[in-house]
């Protein structure tokens, strides 16, 4: 008789017209307005949380019911909600790394990387070097410039630090910093001599004057000091991720697709294992990887919700800020096209065999990783590297078997016109773009590329050809920029492709302004459905992860213009707060998870 007793209390609930009990919350969200990314249900005021998972989405009164007094609670105060933040593409390690570090990319003068060093300095572990830095990125073109001179400002004579500048303030700290475009690097008196450099020796590449070593170098005596940097100690490195996890979270960033160097791979292990990851890690490792992690029996996705394989980086060309972009035609200011990219000579994140040098290379590894079911996702700047890319990954879908692909091409950065974006609507090609490049990169497009800069950072084109858009930031930059990690800076130059200080009136190409709603799905539910992960994440619906933010200001009501300055005051990342700005109402039960 028992077994049926269930079953005869659902029936007489049912006839009596009573409804289940709801289930008790870990958090509830009240009297907000959140955006939730569902195109069934587009608007919610309130939601619940119960085990990092969204409970339920709907108005005060749905969602009270599943508050008790053991349930945290947030008041939204009718401030605008969203789902959180996914950024397409970064450089988590190396960010973490200037986090801590030294940046010196807007740096062309003494008193600034003398106070910047400093600050370095007093915050490094014993033992550590300070290194990088990158200075002299904006010379030629200031921040915020856009370009309108019709030629490039260099400064005269170019900033060329000495060691005199900095060996005071770090005796005891080697020092190597380095030009943003190579040309030259600076080591401290404590770096030439752990190297045992001296002008005696007459090193090639070590400048001396009057028998003393400047402390700027090349060559030869660059060589010697960089073969004695020891490595950077995982204590460091830990460090660095949690600073730079802290970064991401006050921005309102809840999800990254990291180019992964195999280092960062522990790190962001270690991290999980202690349960201190507060960012979802879609980790990519360079595509020449790909028969390594099939031989192990690695799948794409592998992993949880909080770390796991989103896919496999190749490099098809260089980059546009130090000219090696791939072109058809020659760059006006340089008379070349670019360059492919060489697998034998690659940076700290390209594998040995991801790009395209020797012949065949890139075709090979599309062709097994594809087979072995990854999802590549290769960079391609310039209008050749872009067309080139797009017959490869033509050829592997016409070669290989038919399953669902998710390729995409990292930055799509200067089509060749706009059936170029129709192509890859029709294969079904992932633009994955970075649209603070946008308005960044226009201090010296046009000088360099001319009339075809109308195609740069076509995001319009792109939306209108039925062409998947995922944004992000491309985050901490190049050694030519630095780009910000702020979503609403980036969402800011997607809808009006104006710098930061607003110009040029109207917007760059303003025909390639796309919408705030365009914008914010490039951010979320895009983002999702290019990882694979679009049961789980990318919009507020309930059985979702609970990964929301709380804005200062509606994107929806202020001028676009605004939306730069807008801040995010909550960020919660499957149910637990990971940043509160102290301007909204917290709540907190016992059983509350807050950080």
């Amino acid at each position: 008789m028992g077994r049926w007793k269930p079953l005869c209390v659902v029936l007489i609930g049912v006839l009596s017209g009573c409804q289940a009990p709801a289930r008790e919350a870990d958090l509830v969200l009240l009297n907000a307005r959140i955006w939730t990314g569902d195109t069934l249900q587009p608007w919610a005021e309130a939601l619940a949380v119960r085990d990092g998972r969204l409970l339920a989405v709907g108005t005060n009164a749905d969602i009270r019911r599943h508050q008790t007094t053991h349930t945290a609670v947030l008041d939204g105060q009718g401030r605008l909600v969203t789902p959180g933040f996914t950024d397409d593409h970064t450089h988590f390690a190396q960010a973490g790394a200037l986090l801590l570090g030294v940046n010196l990319l807007a740096v062309s003068t003494p008193t600034p990387l003398v106070d910047r060093v400093r600050a370095v300095r007093d915050h490094l572990p014993d033992s550590a070097w300070i290194t990088g830095g990158d200075w002299g990125a904006y010379e030629d073109w200031a921040s915020g410039s856009t370009g309108d001179s019709g030629a490039a400002q260099p400064t005269t004579p170019r900033f060329a630090p000495d060691r005199t500048l900095i060996d005071s303030i770090t005796p005891t700290t080697p020092v190597l910093l380095r030009r943003w475009d190579r040309s030259t690097y600076l080591a401290n008196g404590v770096a030439l001599a752990a190297a045992n450099l001296s002008c005696n020796q007459r090193v090639p590449g070590l400048e001396c004057l009057q028998g003393t070593p400047t402390g700027r170098i090349t060559g030869e005596a660059l060589r010697r000091i960089q073969e004695i940097i020891p490595p950077k100690k995982f204590g460091q490195r830990i460090r660095e991720a949690k600073t730079a996890l802290a970064h991401l979270n006050a921005l309102g960033v809840t999800g990254i697709h990291d180019i992964t160097a195999p280092e960062q791979l522990p790190v962001y292990q270690a991290l999980n294992q202690e349960g201190s990851l507060t960012v979802r890690i879609n980790a990519r490792p360079t595509l020449d990887k790909w028969s390594h992690l099939a031989a192990v029996g690695i799948p794409q996705g592998f992993g949880d919700d909080w770390l796991r394989i989103g896919g496999l980086k190749g490099f098809v060309d260089g980059i546009q800020g130090n000219s090696t972009a791939r072109f058809y035609e020659p760059q006006l200011h340089s008379g070349e096209r670019g360059t492919w990219r060489d697998s034998t000579n690659t940076g700290a994140t390209s594998g040995p065999g991801s790009g395209m040098e020797p012949a065949g290379t890139m075709e090979s590894n599309l062709l097994g990783a594809d087979r072995a079911g990854y999802w590549p996702q290769v960079h391609a700047i310039g209008d050749q590297a872009i067309d080139t890319l797009l017959d490869l990954y033509e050829k592997v879908m016409r070669d290989n078997p038919t399953r669902e692909r998710r390729f995409r091409i990292i930055h799509s950065q200067v089509l060749r016109g706009s059936d170029v974006a129709e192509r890859l609507a029709r294969l079904g090609i992932i633009a994955e773009v970075q649209p603070y490049h946008a308005i960044d990169d226009m201090r010296w497009m046009e000088e360099r590329i001319g009339e075809r800069a109308r195609w740069a950072y076509a995001f319009r084109t792109l939306e209108l050809a039925g062409v998947t858009l995922i944004f992000g930031s491309d985050w901490p930059g190049t050694n030519a920029s630095w780009y910000t990690a702020d979503p609403m800076k980036g969402i800011y130059a997607a809808v009006t492709r104006q710098t930061l200080d607003g110009n040029p009136e109207g917007g760059w190409f303003p025909e390639e302004r796309v919408s705030l709603e365009t914008a914010l799905r490039a951010y979320t539910v895009n983002s999702a459905w290019a990882a694979g992960q679009e049961e789980v994440l990318g919009t507020l619906s309930a059985g979702r992860l609970a990964d929301f933010v709380i804005l200062d200001q509606d994107l929806f009501t202020i001028p676009p213009t605004e939306i730069k300055n807008v801040q995010a005051l909550v960020t919660v990342v499957g149910g637990r707060v990971v940043f509160d700005r102290d301007t909204v109402n917290m709540h907190p039960a016992p059983n509350a998870r807050r950080e």
